[in-house]
C-alpha cells in the first residue's frame, strides 16, 4: 500500500470519527431538552380549595402537563359550546323565518283559491248570459278552437266535470279549461259587436234611452192601471211618471225625430211631442218651459225641456209617453234601463 493510500484512510477515519461524535452530541442535546420538558410538565402543583366556612381545605395534586391539558380541554368545550349555541340560535331565527313564510304563502293560496272559485260563479252567470244572447240573436253558441282537454267550449261540461283531480293541479285545470272558453267566445261576442255597429241607427231611431238622467230618478207611476191621485178611482194610465223630487231637471229625446208639437194643455200642461221613423211618437209633458220649437229636428239624446208641474200634477214630474200609430204602448218595453217605484 503506498504512502498516498494510507494517508487518505487515515483522514477518512478521522472524518468519520468526527461525524459519528457531532450526530451522538446532537442526539444527546435533544435527549436532554425532551427530558427538560418533561421535568417542567411534570413538576408538581397542589390546588388548594379553600372554603370561606370553617370548612376543610380540599387539596388537589397535579402536575402542569394535566393543568394544561385540562385548561385546553376546558377552553376547546366552552368554544364549541358558544360556536354550536350562536349556530342554533341562528338556525331556529331561519326556522321561524321559513315558517312565517311558509303562513303567509298558505294564507295568500287560500284567498287565491277563494278568488278562483269567485271567478268561476261568475264565469257560470257569464255563459248563461252569453248563450241566452247567443241564441236571441240567432248565433251560434261558442265552440271550442283550441286543443284543451275539453270537447267542446260550453262551461256547463267544464262544472259538471267529475272530481279527479285535487289540489292545485285541479284548479291549474280550471282555469286552462276557463282560458279554452273565453277564448272561444271572442268570436261571438265580435258577432255581436259587428251587429250592433251596423243596427246602430236603427237604436237610434227608436225611444230606448231614459228621458232623464238623474241619480234621484224613480217612477212615481207606472204605465197601466192605477188609482187616479184626484179622483181616487181605477184608471189606465197611458204613460209613466218620473220624478226627481224636484222641478228643473232636463228632458232628453228619447229618439232621433222631429219636434210635431209645442203646447199647452190644461191636463198635460206644457207638453212637447216628436214624430220618429217607424210610425213611432213620444210624448213629454208637465215641463217646466221648453227648449224646442215645432218642426225643429232633434238627435237621440238631445234636452227638449225641464221636468216641472205644469198642468193636472201633483208635484214636478214627467209624463211620459210612447205611441205606434193609433197605439199607446208600455215605454218601459224600449227603455234600456230598470227603475223602481217609489
Amino acid at each position: 500500500m503506498s504512502r498516498t493510500q494510507k494517508t487518505v484512510k487515515k483522514i477518512e477515519k478521522i472524518f468519520a470519527s468526527s461525524l459519528t461524535k457531532k450526530i451522538g452530541n446532537a442526539f444527546k442535546a435533544i435527549g436532554l431538552f425532551f427530558v427538560k420538558i418533561f421535568k417542567i410538565f411534570d413538576n408538581k402543583l397542589t390546588i388548594m380549595i379553600v372554603p370561606h366556612s370553617q370548612g376543610k381545605v380540599i387539596n388537589i395534586q397535579t402536575n402542569v402537563f394535566a393543568f394544561i391539558l385540562s385548561g385546553c380541554l376546558t377552553v376547546g368545550i366552552i368554544s364549541s359550546f358558544i360556536y354550536f349555541n350562536r349556530h342554533s340560535i341562528s338556525a331556529n331565527m331561519e326556522i321561524s323565518s321559513l315558517m312565517n313564510q311558509n303562513r303567509e304563502t298558505l294564507a295568500s293560496l287560500d284567498q287565491l283559491r277563494d278568488e278562483n272559485a269567485n271567478l268561476f260563479q261568475a264565469a257560470k252567470r257569464f255563459q248563461t248570459s252569453l248563450s241566452q244572447s247567443l241564441s236571441l240573436l240567432g248565433i251560434d253558441q261558442v265552440e271550442n278552437k283550441t286543443d284543451t282537454s275539453l270537447n267542446n267550449s260550453d262551461l256547463s261540461s267544464l262544472f259538471s266535470t267529475k272530481e279527479t283531480v285535487t289540489g292545485t293541479a285541479r284548479e291549474l285545470q280550471d282555469i286552462q279549461e276557463l282560458t279554452s272558453y273565453l277564448e272561444g267566445a271572442v268570436e261571438p261576442i265580435e258577432q255581436i259587436g259587428k251587429m250592433l255597429k251596423t243596427q246602430q241607427s236603427l237604436f237610434t231611431e227608436i225611444p230606448s234611452i231614459c228621458p232623464i238622467k238623474s241619480p234621484n230618478l224613480h217612477i212615481s207611476m207606472a204605465f197601466g192601471p192605477n188609482l187616479h191621485p184626484y179622483t181616487n178611482q181605477w184608471y189606465i194610465h197611458k204613460g209613466i211618471d218620473f220624478s226627481t223630487w224636484r222641478a228643473g231637471d232636463p228632458v232628453m229625446a228619447t229618439a232621433s225625430g222631429q219636434v210635431v208639437t209645442v203646447a199647452f194643455d190644461k191636463s198635460f200642461g206644457n207638453f212637447v211631442v216628436i214624430k220618429h221613423n217607424h210610425g213611432i211618437y213620444t210624448r213629454y209633458a208637465h215641463l217646466n218651459n221648453y227648449r224646442v220649437q215645432k218642426g225643429q229636428l232633434v238627435e237621440q239624446g238631445d234636452i227638449i225641456g225641464y221636468v216641472g208641474n205644469t198642468g193636472v200634477s201633483t208635484g214636478p214630474h214627467l209624463h211620459y209617453e210612447v205611441h205606434i200609430g193609433s197605439d199607446v204602448v208600455d215605454p218601459a218595453k224600449y227603455i234600456n234601463i230598470k227603475l223602481t217605484n217609489k
